[in-house]
């Protein structure tokens, strides 16, 4: 090799040599430049790709209810776990879905399209037990992950529903209580913010880990008597499905205080079960003594003489000569034909007789004589401000109606439709309005907001008591609210047993009124073959201490619904009440 080649040669390894170091500097000043001086920006990088939020549901609030002195729980929480998917990381399409499938039951095919959604959460089951959750965790399916999920239980069975509600697979409450109060029972999520592996599994050690804590929901105890409730969801069984009606219900409400003691609808559902209810059939759900209002019928009679007997314009000794019918804005106004001819009539016959012309005089008398503004105006003011009807009392209960009362200035034939009103036609409420409006007559004039909850229990064991809401300490006088107490006990005294009602237990004191509302036609006027019957009342000793409402939905009896299907169930429940829960009889 002679020189030329020698340096040649030499030159190239130096060429080479330097290469190297230049590729090797490049490499060093890359790794400093990303170490060092971009280091927070790829560190943090790094944390967005590997941290995860996931959120810590909180324990929803246990809802009990009374069992005499004693705390019975009546919807309960249990953990079922939600089996989903990120399909993003599903591998084998396919072999997945088959996997799953003998596991969950189902086709393989619907797995298969959950699993290629175009999301990164695709539910594939909810409600599944612990043993079917590590059956699938135990599969180590890349992409497959369960999830807890809280679903409530029902220790007392169907008792209650319609007056619960339920909570949907969204975790929120619809009906009831559920609905009603449903920020006090949710409670507030927690959060873990965990490093995850390349897996998305949690690395639980990590020290970039933070927790905030889950709140739980409130407890909530309820008014309601376990024990009136059993019994009263039985009674309204036994009445609606004896009457042929399709839908009834019942409401006990404490004369002292305003609380309900027990709701009952028939038919009811299952609330554990509420996704199986046919969606023809969802009305189902709904309390209807709270959220369906009616005319009320002739249960508005006693609210009517209350009204004009606190304005002065009669006294318990007042008489009139009663036609039989009266023409007004060109419709005419009459009676049954068992009420009798035209004649003298007192207060007593107005009630015991329902007197339809009865009721029409009592609003005259507001008028000074006479269907007018002043009468109107007055009456009105009576149903609103007084008795609270066309307003939504604030229970504790979801999806609550308001009922309509027809303004007394608008509108045409304004006389005839509050003469209507005086007797319960022409105007709406809900059973639980009108049983609210009588107890504010027979504790001497209080109206009290009705009441569900007892009381909340927060997590430590502290109490929020629900003290008893006044809306209107002057509903009427009280001595008002003892002469309609009287008429009402003449008119039980005088009218059960022509009813062919059963027997009462004797001792106590007993008042009442029966309802029989025709139905309104949509395309107008009534339907001549359709009738709501309503039954209210008070049950006590010395003095009422339950107001008792009945309704019965279009019943198949003959007679009047209000005594024939709504009346029997009524004294049943009177009895039940005596029997069991504690009433003194009388002692005057």
């Amino acid at each position: 090799m002679n020189v030329t080649q020698r340096l040649s040669s030499l030159q190239r390894a130096r060429f080479g040599y330097i290469v190297l170091l230049l590729v090797f500097s490049i490499f060093i000043i890359r790794a400093f430049y990303i170490q060092v001086i971009k280091h927070d920006k790829y560190i943090k990088s790094a944390l967005i790709t590997q941290l995860k939020e996931y959120e810590i549901p909180p324990e929803r609030g246990v809802i009990a209810a009374m069992n005499g002195d004693e705390v019975v729980p009546i919807v309960l929480n249990e953990i079922k776990y939600t089996i989903f998917a990120d399909p993003q990381h599903i591998e084998d399409v396919d072999a997945t879905a088959v996997k799953l499938a003998d596991i969950l039951g189902g086709s393989s095919d619907d797995y298969k399209e959950k699993l290629q959604y175009e999301t990164r959460y695709s539910i594939l089951a909810k409600k599944q037990e612990s043993e079917t959750k590590d059956k699938i965790l135990d599969l180590e399916l890349k992409g497959i992950g369960a999830r807890e999920a809280v679903q409530r239980t029902y220790p007392q069975g169907l008792l209650g529903s319609q007056l619960l509600g339920f909570v949907n697979d969204e975790g929120q409450g619809r009906y009831g209580v559920e609905e009603a109060i449903q920020k006090r029972l949710e409670g507030t999520p927690g959060q873990v913010k965990a490093i995850t592996d390349a897996r998305g599994i949690p690395l639980a050690a990590n020290k970039e880990n933070t927790l905030i804590p889950a709140k739980s929901g409130q407890k909530a105890v309820l008014t309601i008597d376990i024990g009136m409730q059993q019994q009263l969801e039985a009674l309204v069984k036994k009445g609606v499905e004896a009457s042929k009606a399709p839908t009834g219900g019942a409401i006990i409400m404490e004369v002292k205080t305003g609380k309900v003691k027990a709701i009952a609808n028939f038919p009811t559902y299952d609330p554990a079960k509420f996704n199986e209810v046919d969606a023809d059939n969802l009305g189902v759900f709904e309390n209807r003594i709270v959220s369906s209002p009616l005319e009320v019928g002739s249960i508005m009679k006693p609210l009517t003489t209350a009204a004009a007997l606190d304005q002065g314009v009669i006294n318990r000794n007042s008489s009139y000569y009663d036609p039989y019918r009266y023409v007004i804005d060109n419709a005419v106004i009459t009676n049954v034909s068992e009420s009798g001819s035209a004649g003298v009539k007192t207060i007593d016959d107005i009630l015991q007789l329902s007197l339809n012309t009865g009721a029409t005089w009592l609003l005259m008398q507001m008028g000074g004589g006479e269907v007018n503004q002043q009468a109107r105006e007055r009456w009105h003011d009576y149903m609103t401000n007084h008795y609270m009807f066309g307003k939504k009392t604030g229970i504790e209960q979801g999806f609550e109606a308001a009922g309509n009362i027809p303004d007394p200035n608008e509108g045409y034939g304004l006389n005839i439709q509050y003469a209507n009103t005086a007797f319960g036609q022409g105007m709406t409420a809900t059973p639980l309005q009108m049983a609210a409006a009588y107890v504010s007559v027979f504790n001497g004039g209080t109206y009290y907001r009705p009441q569900l909850v007892e009381y909340y229990e927060n997590q430590d064991g502290s109490r929020e008591e629900v003290k008893p809401e006044i809306i209107n300490s002057q509903t009427i006088k009280p001595e008002v609210g003892k002469i309609i107490a009287e008429l009402m006990e003449y008119v039980f005294s005088s009218n059960h047993r022509v009813y062919g009602m059963p027997e009462l237990r004797e001792g106590y004191r007993i008042g009442s009124k029966t309802g029989t509302a025709q139905i309104a036609n949509p395309e107008g006027g009534y339907y001549e073959d359709r009738d709501n019957g309503t039954f209210i009342g008070y049950i006590g000793g010395d003095t009422p201490e339950y107001v008792v409402l009945v309704r019965v939905d279009t019943p198949k009896v003959a007679g009047y619904a209000g005594s024939k299907a709504a009346g029997p169930i009524f004294v049943d429940i009177a009895n039940m009440l005596i029997d069991n829960f504690g009433i003194s009889p009388r002692t005057r």
